[in-house]
């Protein structure tokens, strides 16, 4: 996805019922500073271990953008790749 230049920001948007969201959040994270993403990144979590994955995303020190919700998620995304 980041290879491609159209690409002008990132949704990520994840329901985490059997898989918990603080291991989605570490695995964000993890790929985030692997891969050196350059442009907005949105992450909404819902599900198992929500508000630790949340902690996760924001403690970071990288530029995640958490939301709340898919209308939230989807509102951020748009104004941040104005």
């Amino acid at each position: 996805v980041l290879s491609d230049s159209k690409v002008k920001g990132i949704l990520v948007n994840i329901f985490g019922g059997i898989m918990k969201c603080d291991v989605i959040a570490n695995g964000v994270i993890e790929a985030a500073k692997e891969l050196g993403v350059s442009v907005p990144l949105v992450v909404r979590l819902q599900g198992t271990n929500v508000e630790l994955g949340r902690k996760l995303l924001s403690e970071s020190g990288l530029a995640i953008t958490p939301a709340d919700t898919m209308d939230d998620a989807a509102k951020k995304i748009v104004d941040l790749v104005k």
